[in-house]
């Protein structure tokens, strides 16, 4: 006997047999679920997105519309993907020349928001809390908390877990404006600091 679905799909939407996908999560128009892929609790998946065998999505992941997760990308949880937003897999893609065997793997780490349009090449890890603005290009590893923008992707700046910019004064460190949490800045690190 088969164990009743405990998530939400809509009717267009096609989830391969084999694939796993948690509880909670909504799986919205024209996506597809690919055998393989892994879905955690409690995760929307917007219209047109693509997951690819492999893939893993952490728990209250959120995917946008037109966003394709391709194989080698492992998201974390609380992982925000803003609308047609690319991941890569290949460093050196050709039609006529296989490359399935090079895919590279990308992580993007717990709690990371990446911007509308965005660009992620493969073999790099986006750290935990960081923040992709829309349409920058990322070709480097990305440090937690980390604002990153431009293409090709620069850092201006630190995001606290809200979201909000931080400013950090002479002694290193910043308020969240949003939460009230205090950050600390220390050899080009940002860690929350213990109340």
């Amino acid at each position: 006997m088969k164990s009743p679905v405990k998530y939400f799909v809509h009717p267009t939407a096609i989830i391969d047999e084999g694939a796993l996908v948690g509880s909670n999560c909504k799986i919205w128009h024209f996506s597809h679920i690919m055998k393989g892929a892994v879905i955690g609790d409690d995760c929307n998946i917007g219209q047109n997105v693509v997951i690819a065998p492999g893939v893993v999505i952490g728990n209250k992941t959120r995917i946008q519309n037109n966003v394709s997760v391709y194989e080698g990308v492992i998201c974390e949880e609380d992982v925000f993907l803003g609308p047609s937003m690319v991941f890569t897999n290949v460093i050196n893609p050709r039609s006529a020349v296989s490359r399935r065997h090079e895919f590279m793997k990308t992580i993007v780490k717990r709690g990371a928001s990446i911007g509308a349009n965005a660009t992620i090449v493969c073999g790099n890890t986006l750290g935990e809390y960081c923040f992709i603005g829309a349409g920058t290009v990322v070709t480097k590893d990305v440090v937690p908390y980390a604002l990153i923008v431009g293409n090709p992707g620069r850092q201006i700046g630190w995001m606290s877990e809200n979201g909000i910019r931080l400013d950090f004064d002479e002694n290193g460190y910043a308020v969240c404006q949003e939460s009230g949490v205090r950050y600390q800045l220390n050899s080009g690190a940002v860690n929350k600091v213990s109340s």
